[in-house]
């Protein structure tokens, strides 16, 4: 697509089909078939403006005109048929006064614009998506059966549709020997409606522990129970801080065209991809990192918990190619204003192949390269040992221990130098003949054996549910999967996937003695528990962690 303005994008072959129409002699018929369609999306655009929707911009395709919206959430079934219908009433509109004109003042453009209007008119209200027709009925459907019926509905109307406009068009090709225009157009539908069935390829939701999170989870497993052929599941994700993160200068900079709830959502969903790089982008304190936290210095707090992240960043490490500025700001050495201009030379001169490059950005020195160079790792890089987290200045030690062991730095990233610690038999005598220390050695070597290994890959996994349990479905003695949503002096409670959180009382947290329940477990661990108890009346559960937990 090329830009014309902030409005208007353009297809390449649009312009291809506006040369070919002038070397014909047709530019006059292209000229009214695309005023006609221009006219249709701008009773789109006033439709959308009056309903209080905003509008991205209009792209032009060589068979059509489409505007796109920057948000598409419309909350009423008498705003969807405004929106949608606008366009073909428009067009039946301008065909009338177009016939009206003729009739008075015969003309073969006023005909062709009249004929125009009335054969887009008849296209659109086909009831076949992508067709304002076949939206509008998937809408109405949609609000009386739900989403999901809706789109099977749709699917076959659409491909009913789809093989009587194929039909048609075979016939006017066969007698016209050459127009396939409605042959392609009826190609255009049929592949809609695969592309469309497979959009999105969702496999996962992520649903926010917040208000109404049990009732979207219900709401959830009745959608998936709808699509049974398609493996999908839910986890349920602390969305500590979501609100404050929307609210922020970086979410709006990130999504300018999303409201407040939309970008909440986006960073409940992005904390399953990557916890990480997501919780950086909010204060820690927003979080909520105990009850008493507001009675505490707030200048201590600060720098404990800002502490705290950069522990935890510079542990796991960062993609130089991928990390946002907000993740890099908390790697050693690398203030605000330098994560801002890593990511501005990355967006100028494309990924970063080696470490020293690093070099070349603005304010970064030898002293800050020196600080942050081991924690940054680029994949496929020039050096394989950038993939690493073993230093720059030990590269030449790594080569060398390497090279005395018969392997290649190739072999780092192929992943050949597992048992490797096994090989050096005498660490002190081989940190001698390389030139360093001992434990900078066990260093090299532990991540030589494992390069960019991820801590983060031994913890618990998520939870991926597909179903909800009932309260009424659990027995005494069943072992289920949960995880502790909140940690009080008396237990712990965890969530097991009911619409109750079970209780875990200190006394069934181990075998051992403990004198407060933080001592076993803390919020997020994911645990195994045995059912000791269900009281039905008073909605409660009883839980038990003893033998279970090592």
């Amino acid at each position: 697509m090329i830009k014309i303005t902030k409005y208007l994008r353009v297809n390449v072959l649009t312009i291809a089909l506006f040369v070919f129409c002038i070397i014909f002699n047709k530019a006059d018929m292209l000229c009214v078939t695309y005023a006609v369609m221009i006219l249709h999306e701008l009773a789109h655009c006033l439709a959308a403006v009056c309903i209080g929707l905003k509008i991205s911009h209009i792209d032009f395709y060589p068979f059509g005109v489409n505007l796109k919206l920057k948000n598409k959430l419309v909350y009423s079934l008498a705003d969807e048929m405004i929106l949608y219908f606008s366009g073909p009433f428009c067009n039946i509109l301008f065909a009338l006064i177009a016939m009206i004109v003729y009739s008075r003042y015969p003309n073969e453009s006023v005909k062709f614009f009249y004929i125009s209007n009335t054969m887009l008119f008849c296209m659109n209200m086909i009831p076949s998506v992508p067709l304002d027709g076949g939206i509008l009925l998937k809408k109405i459907i949609a609000y009386r059966l739900g989403y999901n019926s809706a789109n099977k509905i749709m699917t076959v109307i659409s491909a009913v549709f789809s093989a009587m406009i194929m039909g048609l068009g075979i016939y006017v090709m066969y007698i016209t020997k050459f127009n396939f225009s409605v042959l392609l157009f009826s190609a255009l539908m049929i592949g809609n409606i695969f592309t469309q069935s497979e959009k999105y390829n969702v496999d996962l939701i992520s649903v926010g522990n917040g208000t109404a999170c049990r009732e979207s989870e219900q709401v959830i497993v009745d959608m998936l129970k709808e699509i049974p052929e398609k493996k999908v599941q839910y986890v349920i994700t602390n969305e500590a801080g979501a609100s404050v993160y929307s609210a922020s200068k970086l979410a709006t900079e990130e999504f300018p065209n999303f409201d407040v709830g939309q970008r909440s959502a986006a960073s409940i969903a992005r904390r399953v991809q990557d916890p990480l790089a997501e919780l950086v982008k909010i204060d820690p304190k927003s979080i909520g990192v105990g009850q008493y936290q507001h009675d505490m210095n707030q200048k201590k707090l600060d720098e404990a918990l800002s502490g705290v992240v950069e522990d935890s960043v510079n542990k796991v490490g960062v993609d130089l190619n991928t990390a946002s500025a907000s993740l890099l700001e908390y790697i050693s050495g690398i203030s605000k204003a330098i994560a801002k201009n890593i990511v501005a030379y990355r967006e100028e001169n494309g990924q970063f192949t080696d470490r020293k490059e690093l070099l070349k950005v603005a304010k970064l020195g030898p002293k800050a390269f020196e600080q942050c160079a081991g924690f940054m790792r680029i994949s496929g890089g020039k050096n394989p040992l950038d993939a690493t987290s073993v230093h720059p200045e030990s590269y030449e030690a790594a080569s060398a221990l390497l090279s005395k062991l018969g392997y290649k730095p190739n072999d780092v990233v192929a992943g050949n130098l597992l048992g490797l610690s096994l090989q050096v038999k005498d660490y002190k005598k081989m940190a001698a003949e390389l030139g360093i220390g001992e434990i900078t050695l066990r260093d090299i070597v532990k991540e030589l054996e494992k390069p960019a290994r991820d801590p983060r890959d031994d913890m618990p996994k998520p939870i991926l549910r597909s179903d909800v349990l009932e309260m009424k479905d659990l027995k005494e003695g069943m072992v289920l999967k949960g995880t502790v949503r909140n940690v009080i002096d008396f237990g712990a409670f965890v969530d097991i996937g009911v619409h109750q959180d079970g209780l875990v009382h200190i006394s069934e947290m181990t075998e051992r003695f403990i004198k407060h329940p933080l001592e076993a477990v803390s919020v997020g661990d994911i645990v195994d528990v045995r059912v000791i108890g269900v009281d039905m009346k008073k909605k409660r559960i009883s839980l038990s962690m003893k033998g279970l937990n090592k």
